[in-house]
């Protein structure tokens, strides 16, 4: 990236603005996780249905995060992440006042569009902010910022639904929102854009129904099977778009993405092993307040301390792997990450009805390790690959790559977990999963783990087999 005429002498203040923003959606998305439970029970409805709580907020983001990050390269990131500010503000307010199920399902897409716009350029905005010798440290301290929210959320989320209301998870977003907004207008440099560039309106809309088709596909098939016949024509409208949307980005002079940048190993295998990762903790967080509720008994209180233990691990190594990237480089420490995932992932293959919570928590704290040593050095990579030009654009491929594992891992892992409880269980259940007996809930969580383990497997051998690449491209002696 060229760093020619970059003022870096406020890059603190914009790291404290870009924080805010992470602090704001990672908090909401946790303290929402832990609320689940507590929604079915509220409003009388299913696990299937209360998952769109979550699954229409990371939807909304996914599909519009790109859209925003090249838009931004238009037109300048300080207006749309500020405005973004704004709108999640708002929605959350409406979310808290909502009188259903449905009703919070559709303010929560609101949020989303707030969310798209702080989650698509807070990267792009630290990058442009740091020096390139300096980034991988940035992006570690935002890794932090990222554990800290979820640390406050399931605590803070716990005593609020204990003590209060559901609806105090959403109000509590508003101080956040508005100290965020001032933050924004009042730090973040107002940088203009090179003129002349075209919004690729044709390839934004296939890439749109492309991901909601995806999406919708994998939810349907999660209630009524994934042999149905809705399901396979959304997968197969999926395809369709999905094609359209290449060969859209192929012939346009002005594309939303430069498909070249996939020839760079350090951009392709980042995205991909981060979407497996973000896919499997995204299924791991949604799947935990059920066991820890269900089958173990716990209080939402006491199941929000216990989920705090992997944003903690991750908060203490993000920001130090981020460092040892900027000295040994990015690869390496993501292969260490990636095989730390692998014997986390195991070991809560091996959860039963009777565990303890030290038990629990030394079988959890692994993901948090491995993720916080994965996410910053592979982060700082995929930026790493950006022109300044396309920094908008990059940052939104990353963070919807993050979101799109979230959702895929929330709906196939989600769907899986439930199948194998109805096979466990060995009978017809009347209403939901979560009715089924605590040895069967658990039995498929075993499950779920070791399919986990097989991608993980598979994730790091992709990471090592570039790793092995990129050094002999270095030594054309080897």
């Amino acid at each position: 990236m060229d760093e020619q005429a970059i003022d870096y002498s406020r890059k603190w203040y914009v790291m404290a603005a870009v924080v805010m923003g992470i602090f704001l959606t990672t908090i909401d998305g946790s303290i929402v996780n832990l609320a689940l439970p507590t929604l079915v029970r509220t409003f009388g409805t299913d696990f299937a249905t209360v998952q769109w709580v979550v699954l229409a907020y990371l939807l909304t983001i996914s599909t519009l995060m790109l859209s925003i990050g090249r838009l931004a390269d238009m037109i300048g990131k300080k207006p749309l992440y500020t405005v973004g500010f704004v709108i999640f503000t708002i929605g959350s307010v409406l979310c808290g006042l909502s009188p259903s199920i449905y009703w919070l399902i559709v303010f929560r897409v609101v949020q989303g569009i707030g969310g798209a716009m702080l989650l698509a350029l807070g990267l792009a905005i630290i990058t442009e902010a740091f020096p390139s010798n300096e980034r991988g440290r940035a992006l570690g301290i935002t890794g932090a910022a990222v554990s800290v929210g979820i640390v406050v959320g399931p605590t803070l989320g716990g005593f609020l639904v204990d003590s209060f209301s559901w609806r105090w998870i959403f109000y509590v977003n508003l101080p956040v929102g508005i100290a965020g907004t001032w933050l924004a207008i009042s730090t973040l440099p107002t940088v203009k854009p090179s003129g002349g560039q075209r919004f690729d309106f044709i390839g934004a809309i296939a890439l749109f129904i492309s991901l909601l088709c995806l999406l919708l596909a994998l939810t349907l098939g999660q209630q009524s099977g994934f042999d149905d016949r809705k399901v396979w024509l959304l997968a197969g409208g999926f395809i369709l778009f999905l094609g359209l949307f290449i060969v859209v980005e192929l012939r346009n002079e002005q594309p939303m993405i430069d498909l070249r940048l996939f020839r760079n190993s350090k951009f392709s295998v980042g995205l991909i092993t981060g979407f497996v990762t973000f896919m499997a903790i995204a299924g791991t967080i949604l799947l935990m307040p059920f066991y820890l509720e269900n089958v173990l008994g716990y209080t939402p209180r006491e199941v929000g301390l216990l989920l705090a233990v992997v944003p903690i691990a991750l908060g203490i190594t993000a920001p130090l792997s981020g460092s040892l990237s900027d000295r040994f480089g990015t690869r390496p420490i993501t292969v260490i990450g990636l095989a730390v995932l692998v014997i986390g992932y195991y070991a809560l293959s091996t959860l039963k009805v009777d565990t303890s919570a030290a038990g629990y928590i030394l079988r959890f704290m692994p993901i948090g390790i491995g993720m916080g040593i994965f996410q910053s050095p592979n982060n700082s990579a995929i930026m790493g690959t950006a022109s300044r030009q396309r920094l908008g654009v990059v940052s939104g491929m990353l963070a919807m790559t993050r979101t799109l594992g979230q959702t895929t891992g929330i709906a196939l892992l989600g769907a899986l977990w439930a199948s194998r409880v109805f096979y466990y269980a060995g009978q017809a259940l009347s209403d939901s999963a979560t009715e089924a007996s605590p040895e069967a809930q658990a039995a498929a969580l075993n499950d779920t783990f070791l399919i986990i383990v097989v991608a993980m497997v598979t994730n790091l051998l992709l990471a090592i087999g570039a790793m092995i690449q990129e050094r002999r491209r270095a030594d054309p002696l080897s």
